[in-house]
C-alpha cells in the first residue's frame, strides 16, 4: 500500500541494526519534510521490482548488503564513480510524468564517506593496507585507498588470484600493512563477540584499524586492535558522510 508524501529507503537484508532509517526520519521531522524512510529487507534482490510496484511514491533507495553489486544489473544507468567502484550502494529514482519508473541511476556514495573519514587518520608511513572482505563495500574502501596513495592487499577466507588468506598474515605482512580495514559484517549487533581472525598481537601504536562497522560503537575488532597499541574508528562518519551525499543525489535537479 503506498504511503503519502515522498518515500526513501534501504534494501538489504537483516536490517534491524541499521542507523539509516532513524537518521533520515529524523531529519524529515526537525526540518519539516513530507517524507519517510523504510526498511525493506529481501531475500532475493529479484524483489526490488515489487517495491517499485508498492511504493508509487519512492524516490530514492540506499543498498546495503549483500546487495551492491548484485543491484547493478537493474539499473539504467551507473554514475563515474559506481562504475569506477563495482558497486551502487544509492539508487537515484527518475520518473515520467505518470510518475512510473522510467530510469534508475546508481550511484557509490561510499567512496567518498570513507575516503573523507578515513583520510585525517594517516600517516606519512601509512603507505599499504589490508582490506578484509571482499564485498561491494570492500570495493568502494580499496578505490578510497588507492586514491589516497595506498597499496591495497584484499583478505578473504578463501586463496584467489586477488587475496591472501587470513592464515597468510604473518608478522611482517602486518608490520608492512599499516592500515587494516574490517568490510566484513563480523561484529555487528547482536553477535557482538566475534570479530575478524587476523593476528592482533603483532599490531603496534602505528597501526590504524578501521571498522565499517558502527553498531556496536567499539567492536571486538577494534577492542582487539587497541588493546595492541593501534589507533581505531568506526564506520559511523563514514555512514554519516555517505547519508548526507545520499540525500543530496536524490533531492538534486
Amino acid at each position: 500500500m503506498a504511503e503519502e508524501g515522498i518515500i526513501y529507503g534501504l534494501i538489504g537484508t537483516s536490517l534491524s541494526h541499521s542507523f539509516s532509517m532513524d537518521f533520515f526520519n529524523q531529519k524529515f521531522i526537525s526540518e519539516g519534510i513530507n517524507a519517510q524512510y523504510f526498511n525493506f529487507e529481501l531475500n532475493d534482490i529479484g524483489e526490488l521490482m515489487t517495491i517499485f510496484s508498492e511504493y508509487p511514491n519512492l524516490d530514492g533507495l540506499n543498498v546495503t548488503m549483500p546487495y551492491k553489486e548484485k543491484v547493478i544489473p537493474f539499473m539504467d544507468q551507473l554514475d563515474e564513480t559506481a562504475e569506477m567502484v563495482g558497486a551502487v550502494n544509492v539508487i537515484k529514482i527518475i520518473k515520467g510524468t505518470s510518475a512510473g519508473v522510467i530510469k534508475l541511476v546508481g550511484y557509490n556514495t561510499d567512496f567518498l564517506g570513507f575516503k573523507n573519514s578515513i583520510e585525517p587518520l594517516l600517516t606519512s608511513e601509512m603507505d599499504k593496507a589490508l582490506v578484509l572482505g571482499t564485498g561491494g563495500s570492500s570495493k568502494a574502501v580499496k578505490a578510497g585507498l588507492e586514491s589516497l596513495g595506498l597499496t591495497v592487499d584484499f583478505v578473504s577466507r578463501r586463496k584467489t588470484a586477488t587475496t591472501i588468506t587470513y592464515e597468510e598474515l604473518t608478522k611482517q605482512m602486518i608490520n608492512a600493512h599499516k592500515v587494516i580495514v574490517n568490510t566484513t559484517p563480523l561484529g555487528t549487533y547482536p553477535n557482538t563477540d566475534v570479530c575478524p581472525d587476523i593476528p592482533y598481537r603483532f599490531l603496534t601504536s602505528s597501526h590504524l584499524c578501521y571498522d565499517l562497522v558502527y553498531n556496536p560503537s567499539e567492536t571486538m575488532f577494534m577492542k582487539n586492535s587497541a588493546a595492541a597499541g593501534a589507533v581505531v574508528k568506526n564506520g559511523l562518519e563514514m555512514l554519516l558522510l555517505q547519508a548526507f551525499e545520499s540525500y543530496r543525489i536524490w533531492t538534486e535537479g
